[in-house]
């Protein structure tokens, strides 16, 4: 028999951790189980084309959100191809409303409801002959050969040590995101979430998960993202993991963890402290400050100790964190959504997303959306269009926000200028508003914009907003460029060159022969200096606090901050003159 698992997955091709799962537990069946991976980018001809090689004869979807759309159209072309093959669909996309799926999807002869992996195994029996009927399997719906829909108990949620390490080869997961779990469930019941429909939380064994962590260690993975809903809801396992990967750092692998940053305790932010810089990286739910949405939402919430928290490890200077917000929450208005922006902008996250509503199936929020006056997408994601406290014209306002916070705060580009413009609007949240105007104004959003674009653009605006100011911005806006670009055609907006051709003669003609600034840092004179840095002169001091001051600077990009990708800065000279 040959088995297909599919994962279609929407923005990037990457390992998708529940098909690679269930391939493993059915260790008996890997030798007939192929897993194959696309996106939603594909031409669907391209795939059934694939699918047509392959000629499946049992073939698996894994559905959510992102995808569902594309993998339903696909099944009713599939069938079409293949009438003899078996379709079977899973995931939380399909999971709670199992019934809706095959009425509507008659290509298709079950879903696989909730976890996955002993339910596969037990499907993959019944079709070997191994198994009598379908009915004796937990966690499915399906349709019987008279075409009646059946639909069985829920699996009871398995031991996640049981789940198999599914990455002992690598190859297989080349120029893909590497996922790993070590905790399934979530202690709080958040309604916007369908982790809060699963109420057993459980650990893998810390002993495997150690074992597991070595390996990546090993073999120098660049990244692994822990998808654990709440990682340090635990402490002592949060603990342990992150005491193994300081006491075992390879210096080159990142960790991603979503934490709640308001339960950080003394001693885990002390491991923090103690953390090579790209370690770790958080990322941290806000989701509103409102205290009432806090409340409506069933959230638990300490903004007070999560501000604290995220400032301390801001101080520290080695940890990435990255804070989200949802837009469209029950209680939040326009103006409380505005207050949310910049309680959180005011703790200078190195990211801050700002989302929107999806109404799950399956959770409290889909549930209660008559009550909240929930006017969502019909079709995946479900994204929210208006409620009673936000009209479908202010949520597209926010999605101008949206945008304007991706480009120009969350690129890290532009992080100098930004801190100095915000000082001329009433809050961060009216600056991005009115950045976001700007754009609509001139005609500038949907347009596809250079990098270099995007500072002329910002520059524009700025001698809109801020007239009379427009040097030093200029000069800003440079030193923020040269910060992360090693530009060698310099832009329009920077205007001449800063410092003369015979000035930087001069000073790498010195450095080549007595190589001092380089040694003040603990680098030797083999470095290609000219190709590699740049050397711009300022009359403010702009790496400090702006006071008028004629500052050399030199930018070496063969040095860069591993959190924000910024080039190493030093001063050079003083009043256009060398230092030395």
């Amino acid at each position: 028999m040959k088995i297909i698992l599919a994962a279609v997955n929407a923005k990037y091709i990457h390992s998708n951790l529940a098909v690679y799962s269930l391939r493993a537990f059915a260790k008996a069946y890997v030798s007939e189980t192929k897993i194959l991976e696309y996106t939603i980018n594909q031409q669907m001809d391209e795939i059934l084309m694939d699918l047509y090689r392959e000629k499946p004869d049992l073939l698996c979807f894994s559905c959510y959100i992102w995808n569902l759309d594309y993998v339903e159209e696909l099944a009713r072309e599939i069938k079409k191809i293949f009438p003899e093959t078996i379709l079977w669909l899973g995931g939380p996309e399909v999971s709670y409303d199992a019934v809706d799926v095959l009425t509507r999807l008659r290509q298709v002869t079950g879903v696989m409801k909730g976890e996955g992996e002993e339910t596969f195994l037990e499907l993959l029996e019944y079709y070997h002959g191994r198994r009598e009927t379908l009915e004796e399997i937990a966690g499915i719906t399906f349709r019987t050969e008279n075409g009646e829909i059946r639909e069985n108990e829920w699996r009871d949620v398995m031991d996640l040590s049981r789940v198999p390490f599914v990455y002992e080869d690598l190859s297989l997961f080349e120029h893909k995101i590497i996922y790993y779990e070590t905790s399934r469930g979530c202690p709080y019941r958040c309604s916007y979430c369908l982790s809060s429909v699963d109420k057993c939380l459980r650990f893998r064994d810390l002993n495997l998960v150690k074992k597991e962590l070595q390996f990546f260690l090993d073999q120098k993975v660049p990244q692994v993202k822990f998808v654990d809903r709440t990682f340090n809801c635990h402490h002592t396992h949060a603990k342990e993991i992150w005491r193994y990967l300081l006491e075992h750092d390879n210096g080159m692998t990142n960790f991603h963890f979503e934490v709640s940053a308001d339960l950080l305790d003394e001693e885990e932010l002390e491991l923090i402290s103690r953390m090579r810089p790209g370690l770790i990286q958080l990322e941290i739910g806000v989701q509103s400050t409102n205290p009432d949405t806090i409340r409506k939402i069933r959230r638990t919430m300490n903004f007070k100790r999560l501000s604290e928290v995220t400032k301390q490890i801001k101080t520290m200077g080695n940890t990435h964190q990255h804070l989200d917000l949802i837009a469209g929450l029950p209680m939040e208005d326009y103006e409380s959504f505005g207050k949310s922006f910049d309680d959180v902008y005011a703790l200078g996250p190195d990211q801050l997303q700002l989302g929107f509503l999806k109404v799950l199936k399956g959770s409290y929020m889909q549930e209660h959306a008559r009550e909240y006056g929930l006017i969502y997408k019909d079709r995946p994601p479900y994204e929210v269009l208006g409620t009673n406290w936000l009209s479908y014209g202010e949520i597209a306002r926010l999605k101008q926000i949206e945008e304007m916070v991706e480009v120009y705060y969350n690129s890290g580009q532009f992080s100098h200028t930004l801190d100095w413009l915000v000082l001329e609007f009433d809050s961060p949240f009216s600056m991005y508003k009115a950045l976001g105007s700007y754009y609509e104004e001139n005609g500038l959003f949907k347009r596809n914009h250079t990098r270099i674009a995007r500072y002329e653009i910002l520059s524009a605006f700025i001698r809109k907003q801020a007239s009379g100011k427009e040097e030093f911005y200029r000069q800003l806006l440079v030193f923020d460029l040269y910060l992360r670009e090693n530009v060698k055609n310099r832009p329009d907006f920077a205007g001449e060159p800063s410092a003369d051709k015979a000035y930087l003669k001069a000073f790498y003609d010195r450095e080549e022969k007595e190589p001092a600034y380089l040694k003040s840092y603990g680098q030797t004179e083999s470095r290609k200096l000219r190709k590699m840095t740049h050397i711009e002169i300022f009359d403010y001091e702009v790496d400090r606090d702006m006071k008028p001051c004629r500052t050399v600077l030199l930018f070496d990009y063969q040095i860069r901050n591993p959190l924000n990708y910024e080039a190493h800065m030093m001063r050079i000279g003083e009043d256009g003159r060398d230092d030395r």
